[in-house]
């Protein structure tokens, strides 16, 4: 049983003496007549407010949960009750079916592939202009599948059903208006670009960059190249020009879409300029309204043979979709390897169906819901985010801004917004500024985070904002459209857990020995509709395939290179990537594990635990590099031993850092991830 909680203790937190005795006279007679699963609902639901300081809601979680028995999983934040389940997506289908249990569901989707996706289509009401003969085709094996076979159809239709004056997407620049767009608007405008490809000589197949931020002329633009047959090419307008050139070298760009500036916290920030020294090829090129003086300033200057977007746009709202293959290319994206060559990953008309059902699933999206995801479409999250919201018949929500400070969080409130993603740096920085402080986000019924690994404080603060609905960690990756390890609206969520297998996915953990194992290297099972099965420079099946363990009943196995650990009841924490792993006198030990407890030191914002080789060979050192909450000083020498006291507490003395860096930020890719190779080379000892 959980002791009591004292006056005292709330009132050395920061709690008033009245409101401290009321609440911990109400948290003890609960904790003392209901089990701490129960106790915990009802006090989250009942007793602690977004108003009431977090680390109130802390304190009082881990009470709770003092004695939780960790063979019945992670201590859960959020439990769903019966009523909430039959309503959802994936609770009428499991009615319908007669599933007894999500894992009984989950089971059928992957036992049952060209059945259980037979039935997602239908579900899902995806358009198709010839359907399918056969769901799956695996005449050449599980590594070269063949999804939708006979099909045709231009995935983009998916986006555009259901009544045309719906919102489709609700925006607001950088210090604008809040402002809305319908689907038949958007349709018209999508059109308009399609029409315009036609008009200045781009043709079927031709790959098209978008090096802008995610707004609604990168939305209309991305639908526009697909519906007219061509591959949309996505770079991150954070890219230096080296990484733009790479990017269309790659994928032999033959032309691409940019805006002027990019406006961050009140600044311009030129991207043209960097089209131009990237010497890309042909740009259509969007200016921005609405900064400064924008009206009074003179037409943008533009290369030989670059367009200016008003004269690209043609006046023609009509276009006939290009009917597709399941397998013709749509979008071309870049991945991090483990080379300096970011790997090209081709997604096809098939692949997006991944991420729809995804969220149909897992996320609970529903026709009349607002997603908002901070995101770019030169990460796979910006693609997913228009396809998961259209297709689902809700709306998306754009804030074409820096979304760390309170004038996002008035966004999300104004927008209405139902379900929140994040990455679990983004909400580190809100929990640390306290930016997202006394807004009301009663109408998010959940959040999703993803492209790192959560930590639970931070998680449970988010939950708080919202008076405590579920975090749905979703982890996957751009070669698999989507993701293979998931929560549910229908499960308990514990801050920084998994509850399940994606759907039509599944997988195994295995050790160094290729053993099955709690926690190691996971390993996905082969085929799954979404799953890459080629990359433009690089072989396919060596970077997927070659030299992985077969699982102990003979199947193949597919490299994905997560470090995951399986917890009680069937939940999972994840720890990175493998190829984080570092190895410290013999010992291995990931990344991840060294910054989550070094992480949690006072002062300290965020880490980053790199590896680095001596010029001269020998063994590796352990370099951290640090960065700082604001306001916050210290001296490397005096950080760098309280880091040395914390590791040989917390994880094994025998580690020993070997120098300890300070900086302002830790260089990230356009999905937020720490650019760990940067770092190596930059502090090679």
């Amino acid at each position: 049983m959980a002791k009591e909680i004292t006056a005292q203790q709330l009132i050395e937190i920061g709690l008033q003496e009245s409101e401290a005795d009321l609440i911990a006279h109400r948290t003890n007679f609960f904790l003392a007549s209901l089990p701490a699963a129960e106790c915990w609902s009802v006090i989250s639901r009942e007793m602690l407010s977004p108003a009431l300081h977090f680390d109130v809601h802390l304190f009082i979680f881990n009470q709770v949960f003092a004695d939780w028995d960790a063979s019945a999983g992670p201590p859960p934040a959020w439990m769903p009750d019966e009523k909430l389940v039959e309503e959802t997506n994936v609770g009428r289908f499991m009615w319908e079916r007669g599933d007894l249990n999500f894992d009984e569901f989950h089971r059928w989707s992957v036992e049952d592939r060209p059945g259980f996706w037979s039935a997602m289509l239908q579900r899902l009401q995806i358009p198709f202009h010839v359907r399918p003969v056969e769901i799956l085709d695996l005449s050449k094996g599980v590594e070269s599948p063949k999804w939708l076979h006979g099909a045709k159809l231009n995935i983009t239709d998916s986006c555009f059903v259901g009544e045309e004056d719906r919102t489709a997407i609700v925006y607001q620049r950088e210090a604008g208006e809040l402002s809305r767009i319908s689907l038949g608007e958007l349709k018209a405008l999508t059109h308009r670009v399609a029409n315009g490809l036609t008009d200045a000589g781009f043709e079927r197949g031709d790959a098209i960059g978008i090096c802008m931020p995610m707004n609604v002329e990168s939305v209309v633009i991305y639908l526009g190249i697909i519906r007219a047959g061509c591959v949309a090419v996505s770079i991150a307008d954070s890219f230096a020009p080296d990484a733009i050139a790479a990017r269309n070298t790659i994928a032999k760009v033959v032309g691409i879409f940019t805006q002027d500036f990019v406006i961050r916290a009140g600044n311009r920030l030129p991207l043209y300029e960097r089209i131009c020294s990237a010497n890309a090829p042909r740009a259509i090129v969007l200016e921005t309204e609405g900064f400064g003086n924008a009206a009074g300033r003179s037409k943008l200057s533009l290369r030989e043979g670059d367009l200016h977007w008003k004269e690209f746009l043609s006046g023609n709202t009509e276009f006939e979709p290009l009917s597709c293959n399941p397998d013709d290319p749509t979008n071309i994206l870049f991945s991090s390897g483990t080379t300096g060559e970011p790997k090209a990953i081709p997604w096809s008309h098939s692949s997006p169906i991944r991420g729809i059902a995804d969220a149909f699933i897992h996320h609970d999206i529903r026709e009349g819901d607002i997603l908002c995801w901070p995101t770019n479409l030169g990460w796979m999250m910006g693609p997913w985010l228009i396809y998961a919201s259209l297709a689902n018949r809700a709306s998306m929500a754009l804030f074409d801004g820096a979304p760390t400070g309170r004038e996002f969080g008035e966004f999300v409130n104004h927008a209405g917004v139902t379900m929140l993603g994040v990455v679990p740096s983004l909400v580190r920085a809100w929990r640390t500024n306290d930016s997202m402080k006394g807004l009301d986000w009663q109408a998010i019924k959940a959040f999703s985070s993803t492209g790192e690994s959560s930590n639970r404080e931070d998680m449970l603060y988010l939950m708080h904002l919202a008076g405590y609905k579920p975090v749905i960690e979703y982890c996957g990756g751009t070669e698999i459209a989507g993701g293979y390890i998931s929560g549910t609206v229908v499960q308990p969520a514990s801050p920084a857990t998994f509850s399940t297998p994606a759907i039509g996915h599944d997988f195994v953990i295995l050790d160094e020995n290729g053993a099955e194992a709690d926690n190691g290297e996971l390993f996905l099972f082969p085929p799954s509709l979404g799953l890459s099965i080629e990359l433009l420079n690089r072989d396919h099946h060596d970077v997927y395939y070659a030299e992985t363990p077969s699982s102990k009943d003979g199947r193949l196995l597919r490299r994905h290179g997560d470090q995951m650990e399986r917890l009680g009841a069937g939940y999972y924490r994840a720890h990175g990537r493998v190829d984080d792993t570092m190895n410290l006198g013999g010992i291995k030990v990931s990344s991840a594990e060294i910054e989550r407890e070094l992480n949690q030191m006072d002062g300290v914002s965020e880490t980053a635990a790199i590896a680095v080789a001596f010029k001269e060979g020998g063994p590796s050192a352990l370099l951290v590099v640090v960065v700082l909450h604001a306001g916050v000083e210290r001296e490397p020498d005096e950080l760098k031993q309280a880091m040395r006291e914390t590791i040989r507490r917390k994880i094994n003395p025998l580690f020993r850092i070997n120098e300890v860096v300070i900086v302002d930020s830790l260089p990230r890719t356009a999905s937020n991830k720490v650019m760990r190779r940067e770092l190596r080379a930059r502090y090679v000892s």
